[in-house]
């Protein structure tokens, strides 16, 4: 990440003297400090507010990243727990009862993600505002992306989510939050639209994250959470497969998946060449992605360790990958009103026969194609196969298998129970799933 760019995180210290969801609200006035006002109405500090966004959301063990790889990696027996020692995560690799709200994992999650959308607000609400309106569909567009990214994270673990941010807020259902989300990507696809995204504010943010790909991407992936089949199908066809979206790190700014369980080999390692699907659905032995997520390490324990996006401190993380895209088209045509049986083989195949080399990540299965006379739930077991592999620690399985109607013995737990510090402070906070 660029070190000029986080310089200007001194300024975006909004929310800090804001507590979400908290039952007291404390102001601390710094008079050297720039107002809040200041930082809302230029250009640099809204930028730096959004370069926030990602740094919460990208940045260390307590990032919505980390949290939500691991916790739903626990959650899909894709991953299990090194060392004990590591209690919240060995909750969650416990399932069940176990999970609660003291869960500390589950608490920060909630809570960082509500700090992005409120941030994500200050931008959405400030930035029209601004003179240069090319400059400010560049942050409408970027503040998108990270609200939409919590309201959908948000929505693959709770049943229901916040409908906004503050005090005894109300709650829609967690399908109504990928539909927020998508709502959110329209507003910014259509400003975009009207107001090119400057050069400038380009240069002006972290490398790495092409926003109208990641915008129309998103847009694809939760329209197909929601069951907008159509919509997912004809977002999935705007996103451009030959361009790379990624998450960057650096010396400074490490991949928190590497920093935290790959470098220690101390909290959470791969379960096993499965990669967490029961035997039936297990992967080729040829299957090249499996070298590709996970190493051996022959002498010692565990055996299968991190590698993919995990690998290094420097390793760059997708904010979606071509084989996630490929298959929403293949999963939408299967479950159209009439399964187009058809295309959705072809799609399927396109992702089954992709080499490493064809794939912009190296994320390529190159196996057989799959050839016969094939039903619609035949072929949606593939896609769920493929989806488990293709995108293994990409933090969306425990949607997947909800989707695809995996029985509970395959998971830790179906949905998460809501933070303590929500319920204390929210008399609206809806009862806890039972699973």
């Amino acid at each position: 990440m660029k070190h000029s760019i986080i310089k200007i995180l001194v300024v975006i210290v909004l929310s800090s003297t804001v507590m979400i969801q908290t039952g007291c609200k404390k102001d601390f006035n710094d008079p050297n400090r720039s107002t809040q006002d200041q930082v809302l109405n230029s250009p640099k500090g809204l930028t730096g507010v959004v370069v926030g966004l990602q740094r919460v959301y990208t940045l260390g063990r307590g990032s919505n990243l980390y949290n939500l790889v691991t916790i739903n990696g626990l959650a899909t027996n894709e991953l299990f727990v090194v060392n004990a020692g590591n209690t919240a995560e060995l909750q969650m690799q416990t399932g069940g009862t176990a999970v609660d709200g003291n869960h500390t994992m589950l608490t920060t999650f909630w809570t960082n993600c509500n700090k992005v959308i409120y941030d994500a607000d200050l931008v959405l609400a400030n930035a029209p505002n601004l003179a240069d309106k090319n400059y400010a569909s560049g942050l409408i567009a970027y503040a998108s992306i990270f609200k939409a990214l919590c309201i959908g994270d948000m929505s693959q673990f709770w049943p229901k989510v916040p409908d906004a941010i503050g005090l005894n807020v109300n709650f829609i259902d967690r399908i109504d939050g990928f539909k927020k989300a998508v709502t959110i990507i329209d507003a910014a696809l259509a400003v975009i639209a009207a107001d090119p995204i400057s050069a400038s504010f380009i240069s002006s943010v972290p490398a790495g994250i092409d926003i109208v790909n990641t915008l129309y991407a998103l847009k694809a992936r939760y329209s197909l959470f929601a069951g907008l089949y159509p919509q997912a199908l004809t977002a999935a066809n705007l996103v451009n497969l030959s361009v790379k979206s990624t998450f960057h790190y650096d010396a400074l700014s490490l991949n928190p998946i590497f920093e935290t369980a790959t470098s220690t080999n101390n909290v959470v390692q791969v379960l096993d060449s499965t990669l967490g699907l029961p035997l039936p659905l297990k992967p080729a032995f040829a299957d090249k992605r499996i070298p590709f997520y996970t190493v051996i390490n022959p002498t010692i324990l565990p055996r299968f360790r991190i590698n993919g996006f995990g690998n290094a401190a420097a390793t760059a993380f997708p904010v979606y990958l071509p084989g996630e895209i490929i298959l929403i088209k293949a999963e939408s045509y299967l479950r159209a009103g009439v399964p187009d049986l058809v295309n959705g083989l072809i799609q399927l195949n396109n992702v089954i026969t992709k080499t490493p080399a064809g794939d912009l990540f190296g994320v390529g299965a190159d196996l057989p194609a799959a050839v016969g006379v094939f039903t619609a739930p035949q072929l949606l077991d593939s896609v769920y196969k493929h989806r488990s592999i293709e995108l293994y620690m990409s933090g969306l399985k425990l949607e997947d298998m909800r989707r695809f109607g995996r029985p509970n013995s395959e998971k830790k737990r179906n949905l998460m129970p809501y933070p303590l510090r929500e319920r204390d402070n929210n008399p609206n906070t809806p009862p806890d799933p039972p699973f």
